[in-house]
Formats: structure tokens, sequence, C-alpha cells
């Protein structure tokens, strides 16, 4: 359980870090939309950040459209993915 808190939070500073963003970490929830309405405001050149920042933090690839659209959907689901690759 404590190694999912830590992933989560994790992830979380990669978004502040990596996308600019004027949040702090704490401020995202885990389950909060990252892109759409009632998100964190992520457009689709943040996705492309993010995709080339979970590679390179986690070794998640993520192949195609389709997967970033399931993985990218908030913080769980990142997590869930990145928890999926180290297995």
């Amino acid at each position: 359980m404590e190694d999912v808190t830590l992933l989560k939070n994790g992830i979380k500073k990669m978004l502040v870090d990596n996308l600019m963003l004027q949040l702090k970490p704490e401020e995202i929830r885990d389950d909060q939309p990252l892109f759409g309405p009632g998100s964190i405001g992520l457009d689709s050149v943040d996705a492309l950040q993010l995709v080339v920042a979970l590679d390179k933090n986690y070794g998640l690839k993520i192949p195609d459209p389709a997967a970033a659209k399931e993985v990218l959907q908030s913080v769980n689901t990142i997590a869930a993915a990145v928890q999926q690759t180290a297995k």
C-alpha cells in the first residue's frame, strides 16, 4: 500500500516538474482527470511530454494513442500502468 502512495506522489511530482504546472503535487487528486472537463488542464503537447517522462522515469512504454488515452486518464491509471510494467 505504501509503495503505491509513494509511486503516486512521484508521478504527481513528475507531472508538476515536467509540465511546469501551476499546482503543487499534493493539489492533484489521485482520481482527478488529467485532460478534459474538471481536469488539471493538460493538452496534447503535455501528453507527448508525459509519455516521454514516463518512459524516462519509470520505463513505461506507451505504444500508441489508444494506449495513451487509457493510461493517461489520472494519476491512478498511470500508477496502475507503471505497476504492470514493474511486474
